[in-house]
């Protein structure tokens, strides 16, 4: 099993690599992503809120078990991201999440740093050809700062009560539309030796 610390030893030369191997004229530009998923539904994500002293705190809550999921890229390079929602966690809706992100800035060399979840096994599929994948090692959540951003969405998130699935997919994608900024996505996902490292091999 190959670990976290041997992981970042190794990432220079795995990034060295991609641009050894890159065809400068097939792309406009190169950039970093790291990608994951998280899963939204019915059921109320309690959480801390605010009352008088001596008051016990009444919310309301509904326990269902109709879910959602959305997928993401976010770019601690220039804050750009790439969401997407849709109910379940296969490895044809990773692939063709993955074919949805190649044609988002096309010309664009994307580097994604995923985990190890089983779905995202891509040995049947074919990988866009603008896409490089870097797994991080198994149980190192903190190699991957995408999943931060579930938990600034989930602070949001907390205490609200939503009729039904669409109701929260609408909620979804206003939050990320209109709440998740590129300066935003830049100061979550900033890792200093992933940035660092990209800016090295890349010249960005």
């Amino acid at each position: 099993m190959i670990k976290p610390l041997s992981f970042l030893k190794n990432l220079p030369n795995a990034l060295k690599l991609i641009r050894i191997g890159l065809n400068k004229d097939k792309y406009s530009s190169v950039n970093l992503y790291f990608q994951d998923e998280s899963r939204f539904g019915l059921m109320t994500h309690v959480g801390r809120c605010l009352t008088a002293v001596g008051i016990k705190p009444i919310v309301k809550y509904k326990h269902a078990f109709k879910n959602t999921y959305l997928y993401g890229s976010f770019s601690p390079i220039d804050g750009d991201m790439f969401v997407y929602e849709i109910e379940g966690t296969t490895s044809e809706i990773f692939y063709k999440y993955l074919c949805a992100l190649s044609e988002h800035r096309p010309d664009e060399l994307k580097i994604l740093v995923i985990d190890n979840a089983g779905f995202h096994s891509m040995k049947n599929h074919k990988i866009p050809e603008n896409i490089r994948l870097v797994r991080i090692p198994p149980y190192s959540p903190e190699l991957n700062p995408s999943e931060k951003i579930w938990a600034y969405i989930k602070q949001y998130y907390k205490n609200k009560v939503f009729d039904d699935l669409e109701k929260i997919k609408s909620w979804l994608g206003e939050f990320v539309r209109e709440k998740l900024t590129k300066k935003i996505v830049k100061g979550i996902t900033h890792m200093d030796l992933y940035n660092t490292q990209f800016k090295v091999h890349f010249e960005i």
